[in-house]
């Protein structure tokens, strides 16, 4: 009865969420819930500290909302100004081949975005443009979540381990007991930086493969003679972009810390590739493309119609990428240690600590937080693209009408993980929810908890819709059997956060956002089950490693 209910916020979204099909703005309301009414009954949690924990959830919540916020009205900011015009009409003209085209923009383009937006952005800005390009929409939805994994780790400059891991690892306002004794004087934000070069090690291989993972998952199940082998025949050009990205994001990770890896890393990649292509070096021999339109399968085609034409780009590229340039130009900036910016910015804190008494405290720094600098340069792309403010408006409507469902969750979400993780106060003898799981899971595998650990994180992400969330969620659960059984936390946190990037790709909310752009709904279940082979493939490549490691 105690592991059951100490499950239960994975139970209930699992109950509501993917066997009742529920949307999630049903589900993740009644499980928060029913994890309140048992954590209150059974665990014997105060209904102070319940209600404390909501608060402190929804307040944590309205600082992943703000970046949320930020970068979707970024992205609809260029998309009415016709940056994003422009920088798809670049991608169209640098090869005519299908592979190149998506590790290009898939995984490079994809990586940028995802380090600079996060929370499925990516993959709702890669499929409508690898769309445009001539990809069949099923297609360009698999392989958009598929390349949105290894990025993941560095997601909205870092918020999976900088909020994700962060928070999980705090009971109330204080650090966890169990971590607190491991760490000993060292800082979280010390140690985060810690956990992201660790994330990146494992990287190095299980990171480099996933553009070839790709090719050879788009030639076998969408091309017109389902040949594994016309995917593999480009594999030194596959595995030079997948270290293209991998190991300037580890030196950034090792050297900066969570903030900048992924941004860097896409960067870098996309540069060197670029130059790669135009050089003509480890380029296939023959160009590879999809049969006839006419002769796909209608399971490829959504309810969108697919527009032969290109849009006439009317701006430059350089004007067309400045805004992006910038934005990575002014987080660098601010997240500097070296420099003034970042200690004027955290200067300003708002929250409440002690909430209702009790010693949860959720305390935030606006202006230091992504969302600002978002909004920065949403500020100056309007200057500088000379919108017109019936153009801006649209954007900003947009945008706060893609945030409604997105707050419900959100505000859901984050409480119940809070409730999950405070349990450890309570009338009834035990430790947290998560710290008795480890003990039970501990006792069960001990040694053998690697193997497992990146499913845990996978489980998470695709039952709360965010790699951050999974992270929240099972970070202190992670870090507690670690403990128990011996091993090295560092590296068990490290393999949580890799499973959290693959469970992303089968993530029910990135799934029906990035479905929706390219008229897709309805097919979210098929669309899982073939982002399903290579979420497997990640983790167990991710489980072995570190087994042997």
């Amino acid at each position: 009865m105690m592991t059951m209910v100490a499950l239960t916020p994975i139970l209930a979204v699992f109950l509501f969420l993917v066997l009742l099909r529920m949307p999630a703005m049903k589900a993740m309301p009644i499980s928060l819930a029913v994890t309140a009414v048992l954590a209150f009954f059974y665990w014997k949690v105060p209904a102070v500290q319940i209600s404390a924990s909501i608060v402190e959830g929804v307040l944590i919540g309205i600082s992943i909302l703000y970046i949320v916020f930020g970068a979707i009205l970024l992205l609809n900011t260029l998309q009415k100004s016709g940056a994003i015009d422009t920088i798809r009409a670049f991608f169209m003209g640098v090869t005519p081949d299908r592979r190149v085209q998506l590790i290009l923009i898939a995984w490079l383009f994809g990586a940028f975005i995802e380090g600079s937006a996060g929370f499925g952005t990516p993959a709702a800005i890669v499929a409508p443009l690898l769309v445009v390009l001539g990809f069949p929409p099923l297609a360009a939805v698999v392989l958009a979540l598929i390349a949105d994994s290894s990025p993941v780790s560095f997601g909205a400059v870092g918020t999976p381990i900088i909020v994700g891991v962060q928070q999980g690892l705090m009971e109330g306002g204080d650090i966890a007991p169990l971590a607190a004794n491991f760490l000993g004087d060292t800082s979280l934000d010390t140690y985060a930086k810690t956990v992201a070069s660790q994330v990146m090690q494992f990287d190095l291989i299980t990171g480099t493969l996933m553009p070839l993972i790709m090719v050879v998952i788009l030639t076998r199940y969408f091309g017109k003679e389902k040949s594994w082998k016309q995917g593999f025949v480009i594999w030194r050009f596959a595995l030079f972009a997948g270290l293209s990205f991998t190991v300037p994001a580890f030196i950034v990770a090792t050297v900066i810390g969570p903030e900048f890896p992924s941004i860097v890393g896409g960067l870098v990649g996309l540069l060197l590739v670029l130059f790669v292509i135009k050089q003509g070096w480890m380029m296939p021999k023959s160009t590879w493309d999809f049969a006839d339109r006419g002769t796909w399968p209608a399971g490829w085609l959504g309810d969108l119609p697919i527009a032969d034409k290109e849009k006439t780009a009317s701006m430059s590229l350089v004007k067309a990428w400045v805004p992006y340039v910038l934005l990575g130009l002014l987080l660098v900036l601010s997240r500097l240690n070296a420099l003034p910016f970042k200690q004027w910015l955290i200067s300003a804190k708002i929250g409440w600590e002690n909430i209702l008494g009790t010693t949860i405290s959720a305390v935030f720094e606006p202006l230091y937080l992504p969302g600002t600098i978002f909004l920065v340069v949403v500020a100056v792309t309007f200057f500088y693209h000379k919108m017109s403010l019936s153009a801006f408006s649209q954007a900003l409507s947009v945008s706060g009408k893609t945030l409604i469902g997105t707050s419900i969750t959100l505000f859901t979400a984050v409480p119940m993980v809070r409730i999950f993780i405070n349990s450890g106060v309570n009338h009834a003898g035990l430790e947290s929810m998560p710290v008795e799981l480890a003990y039970q899971a501990s006792d069960l595998l001990g040694a053998s908890w690697p193997l497992m650990t990146p499913f845990i994180g996978a489980l998470g992400s695709f039952i709360s819709g965010s790699a951050t969330f999974s992270n929240m969620m099972f970070s202190l659960f992670q870090f507690s059997v670690a403990d128990h059984a011996g091993l090295d936390p560092t590296e068990i946190v490290s393999l949580q956060v890799l499973g959290a990037n693959a469970g992303n790709m089968i993530c029910v909310v990135n799934v029906v956002a990035a479905a929706s752009v390219v008229g897709l709904i309805g097919k979210e279940g098929q669309i899982i089950r073939m982002t399903l082979i290579p979420m497997v493939i990640y983790s167990v490549i991710a489980s072995i490693l570190a087994f042997l490691w």
